[in-house]
């Protein structure tokens, strides 16, 4: 093992808590290992969100200026995904906000599997314990992963993000709610809502698909 390869292995053993911690005391390099670790996750999460790559990147540069702005106000002894979370939403429902109505979906932002931290929530089917599979992202082709993108994007914006949340990123029900600043009777039934929502559309657009409409 080369001593690269096990400093690397070392600063994957190192908490999200921890590196805030090192980080407010000085240690700069801890921001951008937090920044590389969820570089991917929630640029996925604020392109579902937005359905727009150029507004997803806006926010998430904005999104780790407040984590370092706020760097000294955090609660180590809490989770840090969730907090990233929250001010990620946040910045993303004030994106909506000042331009009044969702951005266009970019072509280019497909839905995709990358999805969170094994056992930090279940499985959106397992969360809603209903009747209603939503299809396999891992087995799907580029045509099948468009038309999941189009409905996740027609969703309203607050079926939309939760369904991002539980389903794309596996939080679960206490942390969506923490993050949304909602309580959890309100996820649980824009959870239902959601997955119903979806499953309508999708037959919609699916049969349209194959009909060649």
């Amino acid at each position: 093992m080369t001593v690269l390869t096990e400093e690397i292995r070392l600063q994957d053993k190192i908490t999200d808590e921890q590196l805030v911690a090192d980080y407010r005391s000085g240690k700069t390099e801890c921001f951008e290992q937090l920044l590389e670790r969820y570089r991917l996750e929630l640029f996925h999460f604020l392109i579902r969100f937005l359905g727009n790559r150029a507004a997803a990147e806006d926010v998430f540069q904005d999104a780790f200026l407040q984590i370092h702005l706020s760097a000294d106000t955090f609660d180590i002894s809490k989770r840090f995904k969730p907090w990233l979370f929250t001010i990620a939403a946040n910045k993303a429902r004030d994106f909506l906000r000042k331009n009044n109505r969702r951005q266009a979906a970019s072509l280019s932002a497909m839905i995709d599997s990358s999805g969170g931290d094994s056992g930090s929530g279940r499985s959106f089917v397992d969360l809603m314990e209903a009747d209603v599979v939503l299809p396999d992202l891992g087995a799907q082709n580029a045509e099948q992963r468009e038309l999941v993108r189009q409905v996740v994007q027609s969703l309203p914006d607050h079926l939309r993000e939760v369904l991002t949340l539980a389903y794309f990123n596996q939080f679960a029900y206490k942390e969506i709610a923490e993050i949304l600043s909602i309580p959890l009777g309100t996820v649980k039934s824009r959870l239902h809502a959601a997955v119903g929502t979806f499953a309508d559309l999708w037959k919609a657009k699916f049969k349209e698909s194959e009909s060649g409409g």
